[in-house]
């Protein structure tokens, strides 16, 4: 089974996908750490991003190690390294790459065939697995979005307002919906879920109710 949990910054994937995969005994991908490390990579290599030809011959070449505690480029632990707004900014930028989205979407889809997976990003449900039996979307309120991910040591924003950091997420919306190559978009079957009032708890309940209502009956 595939679990496609997508949605904008702040409203929770990594988490809730996290402790989902915890409880089914499932892998976690996170893809857009793999289109982070690109970014980081591309940037470490002085390769220019819009340069798209040699972005995708990064990407082409690049191993990319995506693990629920570890993320990696070419043996160079990046999981850190990743989460800051610089890198923000420049995922966003190779995120619209259409021969990058190719290269690393084909990647995600040969994840399947490793057993069960969550999977989190913003075009799982819409074009990695559109048949993928469980779709969640997930959103909050932009307010509480930047509120979370201005608090989350794992991005790195301490230093930066919860002001400055709305508008950095505005920013990322704004490029992520209006993209021409897999905007993020909620699929048409997917359930919506809000988590500007829920516990973490109760998010991860619900999604779970959702994966044992659609996995098949084994009677």
């Amino acid at each position: 089974m595939v679990i496609a949990i997508d949605g904008p910054s702040g409203a929770g994937k990594g988490t809730v996908a996290r402790q989902v995969a915890e409880a089914l005994g499932y892998r976690h991908v996170d893809t857009g750490a793999m289109y982070r490390a690109v970014a980081w990579a591309a940037a470490e290599r002085g390769v220019p991003l819009d340069d798209e030809p040699a972005v995708a011959a990064l990407a082409e070449g690049a191993t990319i190690e995506v693990d629920a505690t570890r993320v990696a480029i070419d043996g160079i632990d990046v999981t850190t390294a990743i989460r800051t707004p610089a890198v923000d900014r420049t995922a966003s930028q190779v995120a619209r790459l259409p021969a990058v989205r190719a290269i690393l979407v084909a990647r995600q889809r040969t994840m399947a065939g490793d057993g069960n997976l969550v999977m989190e990003g913003r075009d799982i449900g819409t074009v990695v697995f559109p048949e993928a039996p469980v779709k969640i979307y997930l959103d909050a309120d932009p307010a509480e979005r930047a509120r979370r991910r201005a608090h989350d040591p794992a991005h790195q924003s301490g230093s930066y307002s919860v002001a400055a950091v709305a508008t950095a997420l505005a920013d990322r919306d704004a490029a992520d919906r209006s993209r021409a190559t897999s905007p993020l978009a909620m699929a048409a079957d997917a359930v919506h879920l809000d988590t500007t009032r829920l516990s973490i708890a109760d998010a991860v309940a619900q999604v779970l109710a959702l994966v044992q209502a659609r996995q098949p009956s084994r009677g």
